[in-house]
């Protein structure tokens, strides 16, 4: 797994935030294209690809949600895209309620406000049923937690779209 290799870091789903940043940082000034400059053209490629190596894997690796992403890619897991079936209640009446703002209806403005409310909890629920998966997964390495962690990853996904729909109707800034 190339951006776990790139950290000497064994492949997990939970990760030690600040080991990660203290490796990036380390992996980062060992690579740094300046540290190169007198050195032939090959060696000055190779740093500048290391490096944009280590921005993309930190950039990944730092984020849970891209981070299982990226661990299921890597396993070959498929995960849904689609709308969960539990949600789809919700997704009509947050769609009905932004239309109508959309239409010139202010007072859709509350309901908006109260489903954003909604979202971000729910958001923060899943957030917490993924990290437990995590550590469920990175103590048995169980095929079956990976397909949960990718029903949890397709709901969250939805979730944070739904609160991005809301947040450019509100005009809120994040």
């Amino acid at each position: 797994m190339q951006y776990y290799e790139a950290f000497g870091l064994e492949p997990k789903l939970a990760l030690n935030l600040d080991d990660l940043q203290k490796r990036f940082y380390e992996r980062s000034r060992q690579w740094h294209p300046d540290k190169f400059t007198r050195a032939g053209v090959s060696e000055q490629q190779k740093a500048l690809d290391m490096t944009a190596v280590l921005n993309d894997a930190f950039r990944t690796l730092r984020n849970p949600a891209a981070r299982a992403e990226y661990f299921l890619k890597q396993k070959q897991v498929e995960f849904a895209k689609e709308a969960p079936a539990e949600l789809l209640e919700e997704v009509f009446e947050l769609n009905m309620a932004l239309e109508e703002l959309r239409g010139g209806d202010e007072s859709a403005r509350g309901q908006l406000d109260a489903a954003r409310g909604k979202f971000l909890a729910m958001l923060g629920e899943i957030d917490a049923e993924l990290a437990g998966l995590f550590a469920r997964y990175d103590a048995a390495a169980d095929r079956a937690v990976l397909d949960e962690v990718g029903r949890g990853l397709n709901r969250r996904r939805y979730v944070a779209n739904l609160i991005r729909e809301v947040d450019k109707e509100l005009h809120v800034h994040i």
